[in-house]
């Protein structure tokens, strides 16, 4: 009995990546000319983009790790991350801190940083302005989407963050860049 309700207490995990994004505060911020946005409970901070320390022999959208407050905190490009190459850095580039989870039984949470073109503003998104997300077309991933959010006659994509930035994942391709 105790197997059957440990399948049951797992499945809704792995269900809500695959949902879409509910109504709510999301983060806005441009990308390489394009608008996305997070959930705010997932933001724990934004800060100016400052000195990286490289680390050898992490894959190429991982520039390097940041001191925040004496945690090693790892800082991903996005760009990068999304295979559209490294995001230059200007004045208004910024780092956004983000908790992430793992989908394991003890829930591990990492925080993350992502670098950006900008922060723009923290957004009210109702329901019925959120529309699936598209299975192509966004050049990126589309396990890398939840959903699409109408905004001033355009599309925010907003972002599913656990798997943008699954720590498993990464691990899998620096063990992968380690070895090769």
């Amino acid at each position: 009995m105790s197997a059957l309700t440990k399948t049951n207490e797992q499945m809704p995990a792995k269900v809500s990546a695959k949902q879409t994004a509910s109504a709510g505060q999301y983060l806005t911020f441009v990308l390489g000319g394009e608008v996305y946005a997070i959930g705010i409970l997932n933001t724990k901070e934004i800060i100016d983009y400052g000195y990286l320390t490289e680390v050898p022999m992490m894959p190429s959208f991982v520039r390097g790790v940041i001191n925040l407050r004496g945690s090693v905190v790892p800082v991903i490009d996005l760009q990068a991350r999304f295979g559209k190459g490294n995001t230059a850095v200007d004045k208004r580039t910024g780092i956004i801190i983000v908790e992430t989870h793992r989908d394991t039984e003890e829930g591990d949470q990492q925080d993350i940083g992502i670098i950006v073109d900008a922060v723009n503003e923290v957004v009210d998104i109702n329901q019925s302005d959120i529309e699936p997300a598209p299975s192509f077309g966004a050049g990126i991933p589309s396990d890398f989407i939840n959903a699409m959010a109408k905004r001033d006659d355009r599309f925010v994509i907003l972002l599913n963050v656990n798997r943008v930035l699954s720590i498993d994942e990464m691990a899998a391709l620096s063990h992968s860049v380690e070895y090769a």
